[in-house]
């Protein structure tokens, strides 16, 4: 997950860190976050995987060809001449193999009639069907697949197998054949599900990314409603008699002096009004029902509420002049621990939750919710952790900051901080 504070982004660490070299250079070049996407981009190099399984492969062909070589040389049907072709041609086909990742479906066509013509080049000709089984769709092996199986009749037509009648050794190539196409497709599947798994993984970080957003817009046009509805009657008010004065300035000294009493209490109104919705942001639903805003003072109540729904919770309040703490800082303070608890109790069950306030007037009130980690498996909650992202806007709202994460033991914390006089 990225990291991201104030304008500077983290890039997140790129997939399987150390261990690039044992995934194909094809699948590490999918799962790189910079790597070009085009399809005519550059060539991927060859990881320290692709290196010993192209080695493999060469040494497989080779050694298939030492097999095919000394069965062409002992066998009554073909003459010397071709022979020593058929072992030229069939190193040629050998060295060809390294040519395979380029160009899987050229060298596929290309030993369909080397396959015919030299025994030698049987490995190669194995390894190339194999290669455009894995790199290529379907519809390119089905072709190339089935012109191979169609060719093995002919192929022991004109030279006989000096040990195995025609019709067993028909067979026998044909399931060979079949069985390497089917491996090929295998490792085509199996890869293909590596990326499959990478793109879920994207599309669920964007996801993650848009419901977070969508949380800051919902966030923020609460709070606009909220600063209308409150301010707009307020500036209605200011408006009306500042108008008045300004239409008649020879009204009487007294009336003068009332319009302006009015204009001075409106708009201090209207100005504590403005501090206390910049502090609010309301995270689950808005509370129009008018009942009295929960503050600091409440947050003893909020901890017995928790004890008696079953929680372990430590309360250390060390706050001077806990009356002076604004309306709407104490508020905030107590959302925090709120959803702090909430949090505790849903993701670590039973573990024993500390809240501690701290602060005094020209320093600050800090709130900490932390808890160790839960002990045994927790089953999953539902929940994005929109809370937190609401938490965060109104801390920053309010002109502090909110910090959440885990720590060192394994457990978790929320940690905030609120300007205070």
């Amino acid at each position: 997950m990225s990291n991201v504070s104030g304008d500077e982004t983290v890039s997140d660490p790129p997939a399987f860190p150390g261990r690039r070299w044992l995934l194909p250079s094809a699948v590490a070049h999918e799962f790189d976050a910079n790597a070009d996407a085009g399809p005519r981009g550059p060539r991927h190099r060859r990881t320290a995987r692709d290196w010993i399984v192209d080695f493999t492969c060469f040494f497989v062909a080779v050694l298939v060809g030492l097999v095919g070589a000394d069965a062409v040389t002992n066998n009554p049907h073909v003459p010397e001449g071709i022979a020593v072709l058929d072992q030229w041609i069939g190193a040629l086909a050998c060295a060809a193999v390294w040519l395979r990742r380029r160009w899987p479906v050229g060298l596929a066509l290309a030993t369909v009639p080397v396959g015919i013509i030299s025994d030698t080049a049987g490995g190669a000709c194995m390894i190339a069907l194999f290669t455009l089984a894995v790199h290529r769709p379907f519809r390119y092996v089905a072709w190339v697949g089935g012109i191979n199986i169609a060719l093995i009749p002919v192929y022991f037509w004109l030279r006989p197998d000096p040990e195995l009648s025609y019709l067993v050794a028909v067979v026998i190539f044909v399931l060979m054949t079949a069985a390497l196409v089917g491996w090929g497709l295998v490792v085509r599947a199996k890869r293909q599900l590596w990326l499959s798994f990478r793109d879920r993984a994207r599309q669920a970080e964007n996801e993650a990314s848009l419901r977070a957003e969508q949380a800051q817009r919902l966030a923020r046009e609460a709070i606009a409603r909220e600063m209308h509805d409150v301010l707009a009657h307020r500036l209605t008010l200011l408006s009306v008699h500042a108008g008045a004065l300004e239409f008649r300035p020879d009204a009487p000294r007294e009336e003068v002096a009332r319009a302006a009493g009015v204009i001075r209490e409106s708009a201090h109104e209207a100005l504590q009004d403005l501090r206390e919705i910049i502090g609010v942001l309301r995270a689950a639903e808005p509370d129009d029902t008018g009942r009295p805003q929960p503050t600091l003072a409440a947050l003893d109540v909020l901890v017995a509420e928790s004890r008696e729904a079953g929680m372990k919770v430590t309360l250390d309040s060390r706050v001077t002049d806990a009356a002076g703490v604004p309306a709407s800082i104490g508020r905030t303070a107590y959302r925090i621990a709120q959803e702090g608890l909430t949090n505790a109790r849903k993701h670590a069950p039973g573990t024993e939750v500390t809240v501690t306030v701290t602060g005094a007037p020209g320093e600050g009130l800090e709130v900490s919710v932390s808890n160790p980690p839960s002990e045994g498996e927790v089953p999953h909650v539902p929940g994005s952790g929109q809370g937190l992202i609401g938490l965060t806007e109104r801390a920053t709202l309010a002109g502090g900051h909110l910090h959440h994460g885990p720590h060192d033991d394994g457990g978790f914390r929320v940690r905030a901080w609120l300007p205070w006089g």
